[in-house]
């Protein structure tokens, strides 16, 4: 009997990788590290240059810092005119707002951003917090109406620019985080399908209509079925439409969160005789909240955006306020570009902030993870 013996072809073994350290090493390894990847760099670098030239010969070297319209039409289609923003800047910022009075929507937003800042701050996440957080709604909206203490009144019509951006965002966001946290906690209950039908239909109709829709039956539908005599403002409103909006996203992000969660954990937890709603706070929501930080955060830089939105109802936000500014000066108006890279600028700001605040508390809350 022959027996076939296969040839073993052995494998010549391939060097270490080599760990490069540095901006040199990162350089080595994530943009030369092969043939295609030094050609891909070099198109990419060429291109970027060019632009970047091209940009600097525009917005700098050509450009009309100082608002002199004779100036900036001698300019047009060759240099920037920066002197809109410095005509029109206030306008687009602070919207219809009294020109006298511009002094307090930069306070009021002033102390809204800086209780946004204190509550990112651990330190800070007490039970004296949501205490803060009501004394800053207090004492934005006797800044923003007047009315009180010797401040004339100012109505929500002429609220607009920056400070409504912001309000409306943190508002929205505000509300709508709970809101979000127990319709996922109702969808995913066994126990109470009717509770779980509901949040079901809720999620499902508001994420299948746009923003704008809700904003405009929120505006024009609503006030057709309220009681003759009875009138909600108009801010109100819209900040209701996109609360309900922002719920619906978190609620799905949320129950994704608490779906990656071990059914062992809660089994564990109900051994113990901790209570449904204990085994939530202290086991389920602490680990899904940690998980669902990015998805929180993408959605919270959207909505930052869409309230862009609201120019619909008439409500001139910062994109509105910009088109308000320029559509009724028809002088300015040719430098629209230049306008909308200013609030371009604001909008990259904050969204990047937001963006990096989200990176920080994920890598401070898995250093438990780290290995």
């Amino acid at each position: 009997m022959l027996t076939e013996v296969n040839e073993v072809k052995f494998i010549n073994p391939k060097p270490p990788p080599v760990y490069y350290k540095g901006i040199v090493g990162w350089m080595r390894s994530n943009l030369f590290a092969n043939v295609s990847s030094v050609l891909l760099t070099l198109l990419i670098g060429f291109l970027s240059v060019v632009v970047l030239v091209n940009f600097i010969d525009w917005g700098v070297v050509s450009a009309q810092f100082i608002p002199d319209l004779a100036k900036c039409d001698a300019l047009r289609g060759v240099g920037a005119c920066w002197g809109v923003i410095a005509q029109k800047g206030r306008q687009i910022v602070m919207g219809r707002y009294p020109l006298d009075e511009q002094w307090r929507p930069v306070l009021a937003t002033l102390i809204m951003l800086v209780a946004v800042i204190v509550s990112c701050k651990p330190n800070y996440w007490n039970k004296k917090l949501p205490m803060v957080w009501l004394a800053m709604y207090v004492t934005y909206f006797i800044l923003m109406l007047g009315g009180v203490f010797g401040l004339p009144k100012v109505d929500t019509d002429l609220w607009g620019g920056f400070p409504l951006t912001v309000l409306l965002t943190v508002m929205a966001l505000t509300l709508a985080f709970p809101i979000a946290i127990l319709v996922a906690l109702g969808r995913r209950s066994s126990s109470m399908p009717a509770i779980s039908t509901m949040c079901t239909i809720y999620v499902e109709i508001i994420r299948g209509v746009p923003l704008v829709t809700l904003l405009f039956m929120a505006s024009f539908m609503l006030p057709l079925f309220m009681p003759e005599g009875v009138k909600i403002d108009v801010v109100l409103r819209v900040i209701v439409a996109i609360t309900l909006f922002s719920a619906a996203y978190m609620a799905e992000v949320v129950r994704g969160g608490i779906q990656s969660i071990p059914k062992g954990q809660i089994e564990a937890a109900q051994s113990l005789g901790l209570s449904y709603w204990q085994t939530q706070k202290l086991i389920v929501l602490p680990q899904a909240l940690a998980i669902v930080i990015p998805s929180l955060m993408n959605t919270a830089i959207g909505l930052f955006k869409d309230t862009s939105l609201v120019t619909i109802v008439s409500l001139y936000e910062l994109t509105g306020a910009l088109s308000l500014a320029l559509n009724s000066d028809a002088d300015w108006r040719p430098f629209k570009i230049e306008a909308y890279l200013f609030i371009t600028l604001i909008y990259f700001v904050f969204c990047f902030l937001m963006s990096r605040y989200s990176l920080w508390v994920e890598n401070r809350l898995n250093v438990s993870k780290a290995r």
